[in-house]
């Protein structure tokens, strides 16, 4: 059985919020206006259009915050709103029509994969929690790319180089944060509401 094998439920940190369907409406659209707001925290590269931001980090948290079952409609409602046009991507952006668009389909996904393992407790110690931020990274820029590519007219070489190489050092960091960050977490939900 591997690192990240989902083997039972261990609940997920957002399972600790009292409320049941309120709580989980709530968020299911804190989830979205998360990300969102991470969006924004973003900077245009000259080089690619892609644009570097905490949107991956920010999807990444909701996958193993909120578990696939919130996460999945959280990253849905982020990528239908924005592209009805409620202006949330990076830069204040919206639609679908842009080469970094595979990267938002590929939230959807990286939040549901990361939320099902978090829930069998792949987030609960520093070096699970960086294999399962890696995984979820990898599957955003699974989507990515290849949309990138497709929307550029480039092969997957350039793809690559215009959409991953770039962001390498920046994941890395955030990822880093993460294995930080969601075991203090548990840490504190333990010592809070112990089992």
């Amino acid at each position: 059985m591997t690192a990240l094998s989902p083997s039972m439920d261990h609940g997920v940190l957002a399972d600790v919020v009292p409320g049941a369907r309120v709580r989980d409406v709530a968020l299911v659209l804190g989830g979205a206006a998360f990300v969102g707001l991470a969006s924004q925290l973003s900077v245009p590269l000259p080089f690619t259009p892609v644009p570097l931001s905490l949107a991956t980090f920010a999807v990444l948290l909701v996958g193993a915050g909120l578990g696939w079952q919130r996460a999945l409609p959280s990253m849905l409602l982020f990528m239908g709103a924005g592209m009805a046009g409620v202006p949330w991507f990076a830069d204040a952006s919206s639609g679908w029509a842009m080469p970094s668009f595979g990267y938002i389909v590929g939230y959807v996904a990286a939040a549901t994969l990361v939320g099902h393992l978090a829930r069998s407790g792949a987030d609960r110690t520093a070096l699970r929690t960086f294999a399962l931020m890696t995984l979820g990274s990898l599957t955003i820029y699974a989507f990515g790319v290849p949309w990138l590519a497709a929307s550029l007219d480039v092969g997957l070489g350039q793809a690559l180089m215009l959409g991953v190489v770039p962001f390498l050092v920046g994941d890395l960091i955030k990822t880093a944060a993460a294995s930080a960050l969601l075991p203090a977490a548990w840490s504190w939900v333990d010592r809070r509401h112990p089992r």
